[in-house]
């Protein structure tokens, strides 16, 4: 009726285009836009070019792009504006097609918003051919400097994960505004190329020419708070408060956000506070805070304050609700934020279900995250790549490559996500060859140039074995950040190379990047699994009183771990003594390893008494112990402790190895005889010990059970697993081939010394990866030196 009244009251019986303009610019619904649309027909303006491209950009704003595609093949001549308006509202294949019909059935050509909106279109394809492709045509119409089509095609390289493009072409363009360097940043952040996107943000300041907005401000925030770069937020908050835009909702939402995932949760709150009437979204962002930060009952309470206030929730309060972050203890409320998203009807949107996905796995609850995934409506890349990780994270490494070969069947294009849970999926497993094919994905999707990607392609090449491939992917990366350096210290730590993991620590330390935890870690275990007594001291010593780094118990453990290793057993047990914190099982576990290694009863006792007091249900020391006692022949012993582990009903886990051929996996356990072809296996074997016998190899058999004749005992040892995969590699593989397996627990004595003197006698070179490290034997030599 107010259209109706509205038509009446300013109708004019001759009527004018700029009446209708006016008329159709008022118009808030469908409703008056159809009222509109039939007095233009009844005053001869159907065919009028602007008055119809006005409807027709009204019609989109409304969302009735079925209508305004009616409407659109009812004019017989339109123009180009008219088809600009169909390319950017449509945004999707439609678009292409407009775009397509426009250069072959029409005489007009494209201009540069017909450039710019059908690339910005073409982002919402899964193919990237056609963005490229029309690309190459805006250059070839000469819109290649185009300041509106370099933003579009630098927006559309970095939704398509071509951070390499993008970057040229950001790079040569000879004029960029605010726009395009918003898109630029916001396209980093997006890509999690965080530290590229501070890197553009500070060129931007330096600039000088180029003023900064409110969505510049907003769009580096997240980055900042990715990198917890706390105080360099604080500076860009002083930034937008010097140019005025603190007050706005949405950079206060942004800075609500980074002082959450920096830790400063009061922070949070006061801004929070400043915000006279949050929106959803800085409802969102605060929700999403408390949780982050542990404070899963404030969140709780925020979100009934929000639902107190009739405000309708939407997909992100419930993520931001979701305890992802510190799941441990929160099943409950899990399962209560499952059921309201059940009941409201939410539980339909990818990123609810996805969230969900992610805390079932990262609570162990494997099963409900499996469910949860089967029966979501719509399968997006981040919730396929929710549930490979939460395999992956789960150990769960076979039915994380199970399903990520389900992925590929499914047409779902992996992204660097994807590509980098599967990889720590192939580094856990040791599948060099499913390894290397991911590789080859990664080079043609160019998903090399992403960070994530190429760390997690160097950790997979160094813990498959292939730690000069690791080293040459390591060397050609141009950014590297913190974990890069990680990745490949601890490749070197992994392969026993201790030296070279030192060296690079100090390339790290004139590189500019600021060593972590993990860092010193690494190279404590690099220099433990090496023999550098010294030097790990001295880097323990230099990460308290040069990089002011708190030890956590795994340092301190591998302290021990270096100490007992070289025998320094006593100075070791004096080391765990005079912690400033209290000893746990790491520190004691890693004594007791060593008094196996060096044969010593009297601190062994010590270690495992403190051992079962704090961690009896752990059956590995019970298994350290008894072999010590079977070591020293005291067998009385080692059946008392064997006898403990049974009445506590412990179970060890049994050893296994997996060895590659033809890029199919075998796996082995000992005395297998399940084999295809355990006959030529077991006949390699009786052949290999013939020989190795005449060389005086000498069975290793103290540590097998003693209530059984010395002859069995010897039988038992042979058949180990290892052994079994060495032999079939050598029926499998052509003479002089390398071969590679991996052993689930730590090579046993007589297993390293057979595999010394299979490697001389075969003249292969026989690379073995066990719990704790790399073994590579060659001409009768193993690389650790026999110091493992």
């Amino acid at each position: 009726m107010l259209m109706k009244s509205a038509i009446t009251s300013t109708y004019s019986p001759t009527g004018s285009r700029n009446f209708f303009l006016n008329l159709l610019k008022k118009s808030t619904t469908l409703s008056h836009l159809t009222q509109t649309h039939a007095q233009i027909i009844l005053n001869d303006f159907q065919n009028d070019i602007s008055t119809i491209t006005k409807l027709t950009h009204r019609l989109f704003d409304l969302k009735a792009t079925s209508y305004a595609r009616h409407l659109f093949l009812s004019i017989p001549n339109p123009d180009l504006f008219l088809f600009n308006v169909l390319i950017k509202g449509f945004s999707n294949a439609h678009s292409i097609s407009l775009y397509t019909h426009l250069r072959k059935c029409t005489h007009l050509k494209p201009d540069n918003f017909t450039y710019a909106f059908a690339i910005a279109s073409a982002s919402t394809l899964s193919d990237e051919k056609v963005g490229i492709l029309l690309h190459q045509h805006a250059v070839v119409d000469g819109y290649g400097s185009d300041l509106f089509v370099g933003t579009a095609v630098v927006d559309f390289y970095l939704k398509n994960w071509r951070i390499d493009l993008a970057r040229k072409v950001f790079d040569k363009m000879p004029v960029r505004d605010t726009v395009s360097w918003n898109s630029m940043i916001s396209g980093l952040v997006r890509n999690c190329c965080f530290d590229d996107a501070v890197w553009v943000f500070e060129r931007m300041l330096k600039d000088g020419g180029i003023p900064l907005d409110s969505t510049t401000v907003a769009a580096i925030l997240p980055a900042l708070a990715e990198l917890q770069e706390l105080t360099l937020g604080m500076e860009v908050q002083c930034l937008a408060i010097k140019l005025g835009f603190h007050s706005y909702v949405h950079v206060l939402t942004g800075f609500i956000s980074l002082y959450s995932k920096c830790g400063d949760i009061e922070a949070a709150k006061l801004l929070f506070g400043e915000i006279r009437r949050p929106d959803l979204v800085s409802y969102n962002a605060m929700i999403s805070g408390y949780t982050s930060n542990g404070e899963s009952e404030c969140s709780v309470r925020l979100f009934k304050q929000l639902l107190g206030s009739g405000e309708k929730v939407n997909s992100s309060s419930i993520v931001g609700l979701i305890p992802v972050f510190h799941p441990f203890g929160y099943l409950s409320l899990t399962d209560c934020i499952h059921g309201f998203c059940v009941k409201s009807g939410i539980l339909s949107q990818p990123s609810v279900s996805t969230a969900l996905t992610t805390v079932y796995s990262r609570l162990n609850e494997i099963k409900s995250a499996r469910l949860l995934f089967d029966e979501s409506f719509e399968k997006t890349p981040a919730s396929w790549n929710a549930m490979i990780s939460g395999y992956t994270q789960n150990g769960l490494t076979e039915a994380a490559i199970s399903l990520f070969q389900e992925m590929q069947r499914s047409k779902v294009s992996p992204n660097p996500v994807t590509v980098t849970s599967i990889l720590s999926a192939c580094a856990q497993l040791g599948t060099l060859s499913l390894g290397k094919w991911v590789h080859s994905l990664v080079k043609s999707k160019n998903f090399e140039s992403n960070i994530y990607v190429s760390t997690a392609l160097i950790d997979m090449y160094a813990k498959c074995g292939g730690i000069s491939e690791a080293r040459e992917l390591f060397d050609l990366m141009v950014g590297k950040n913190v974990v890069t350096w990680n990745a490949m210290i601890s490749g070197y730590g992994l392969h026993g190379q201790g030296q070279d993991a030192l060296k690079l620590f100090s390339e790290m330390s004139h590189s500019g990047v600021t060593p972590n935890g993990v860092t010193f870690l690494s190279l404590l275990y690099a220099c433990s699994h090496a023999g550098l007594v010294e030097e790990g001291e001295k880097i323990f010593q230099s990460m308290i009183l040069d990089y002011h780094y708190k030890p956590l118990p795994e340092h301190y453990a591998c302290m021990v771990d270096i100490l007992g290793r070289a025998g320094q057993l006593e100075k070791a047990l004096k080391f765990i003594k005079e912690m400033p914190v209290e000893p746990g099982a790491a520190e004691w576990g890693a004594l007791l390893g060593a008094c196996v290694i060096h044969k010593d009863k009297k601190i062994a006792r010590v270690a495992s008494e403190k051992l079962f007091e704090l961690d009896p249900e752990s059956v590995g020391y019970y298994v350290l112990l008894s072999n010590l006692y079977s070591v020293e022949r005291n067998y009385r012993l080692a059946a008392s402790v064997r006898q403990n582990v049974k009445k506590r009903k412990l179970a060890k886990t049994p050893g296994c190895t997996l060895i590659e051929i033809s890029e199919t996996p075998h796996v082995f356990t000992s005395g297998d005889q399940s084999h295809p072809q355990a006959s030529a296996i077991y006949a390699m074997l009786e052949k290999l010990i013939r020989k190795m016998k005449e060389a005086g190899f000498q069975t290793e058999i103290d540590t097998a059970l003693h209530d059984v004749e010395e002859e069995e005992k010897e039988l038992m040892i042979n058949v180990h697993s290892e052994k079994l995969a060495i032999a079939f590699g050598l029926i499998a593989t052509d003479p002089g081939t390398e071969i590679r397996i991996f052993k689930n627990l730590r090579v046993c004595v007589d297993c390293h010394t057979a595999t010394k003197f299979i490697s001389k006698i075969t003249e292969r070179v026989i690379v073995v990866r066990d719990a704790n490290r790399f073994h590579h034997f060659k001409d009768g030599l193993c690389s650790c030196g026999d110091y493992w």
